[in-house]
């Protein structure tokens, strides 16, 4: 199907204004772009991938909306312009012109693939399976992982802090000799699966993950099989482990080894309490997910839980807390 494609040139301080209007004329799926940076609030809001360099924001916006291509859009277009120039009585709306080009069907679901490549943490290699392996990788510690619409390719700085944490806590390292070598690992939030990929292939016995969303579920085993990982290896439910005591009854009581979480601190520090519970005694606790201005609250928590943290390690503006039980 095609669209006609209609953008209004404005202002940054507009932009809201123009959006709400056009909504009350009952035009929906409003696309704005604009070069304002995200604040540290939004970006933990968001947890998002990928975070695009922009250039300065110079307060230019352009708010765009669709409208189906061979319909008459004379009326509409009317109200529209109506519509602006009455904004023009309460903000700075700028040039206020509005500009049409045709589009087709766009497949936004997959188009993000483009801006995903392989790289490395440490020695693993992470590949998105739409790529080819390349001869010289073919004897890498490769990890391959389709997101779908889940999160976790591993290019967050948070996922990378706790790849770093379970390389650490299950293979060893000088500073660190670990008393199991194949542990029973919790993955609290588990996305895409990444973390409890990564945690089987080194060397975990068993993984059990949860996530509050069923298309986790089906990216995770997708995953799985993806890396010639059999399925007894893991079992993963849908649920808040918070407070959905039947849920950590299945997962289980103090059998875990090492629990990862890679979420937002605003889950973590009600969770802190419930994960002495699942661990064994002298098993650790990874977590990221953390802004940095988030950093004391988190530790605060796992600390009030009776946890001992063992270190805090930074990436950008993310953080990392791992803690001991005992």
């Amino acid at each position: 199907m095609k669209w006609n494609r209609y953008t209004i040139k404005t202002t940054t301080a507009a932009e809201d204004f123009i959006s709400a209007m056009l909504d009350e004329l009952g035009i929906q799926g409003v696309e704005i772009e604009d070069n304002i940076p995200l604040s540290k609030e939004d970006q933990a809001d968001m947890f998002i991938d990928f975070l695009p360099e922009l250039p300065p924001d110079d307060g230019v916006s352009y708010v765009s909306f669709y409208l189906e291509d061979g319909e008459d859009h004379t009326e509409i277009l009317h109200q529209v312009e109506n519509g602006i120039e009455e904004q023009r009585q309460f903000v700075d709306v700028g040039e206020g012109c509005i500009a049409v080009s045709d589009t087709e069907d766009i497949d936004w679901m997959n188009n993000w693939k483009e801006y995903f490549h392989s790289f490395y943490i440490e020695d693993i290699l992470i590949k998105p399976t739409w790529e080819e392996l390349k001869d010289e990788d073919k004897d890498k510690f490769l990890i391959e992982i389709d997101p779908g619409i889940s999160f976790g390719t591993g290019k967050h700085e948070t996922t990378q802090l706790c790849i770093r944490q379970l390389l650490k806590y299950i293979r060893g390292d000088k500073d660190y000799t670990p008393a199991e070598k194949h542990p029973k690992v919790l993955d609290v939030g588990c996305g895409s699966g990444i973390l409890s990929i990564a945690a089987l292939k080194l060397g975990a016995s068993e993984v059990i993950g949860t996530d509050l969303d069923e298309n986790c579920m089906t990216s995770t085993w997708e995953n799985m099989e993806v890396n010639h990982l059999p399925k007894e290896l893991g079992k993963f439910y849908v649920g808040n482990l918070i407070d959905d005591e039947k849920l950590q009854e299945t997962v289980g009581t103090g059998c875990f080894d090492i629990v990862v979480a890679n979420i937002l601190a605003d889950v973590i520090i009600p969770m802190a309490p419930v994960i002495p519970a699942r661990l064994k005694e002298g098993g650790i606790f990874i977590t990221s997910g953390i802004i940095d201005f988030k950093e004391n609250e988190v530790k605060e928590a796992i600390e009030a839980a009776g946890m001992r943290v063992l270190e805090i390690n930074h990436q950008g503006e993310w953080v990392n807390i791992t803690a001991i039980k005992g």
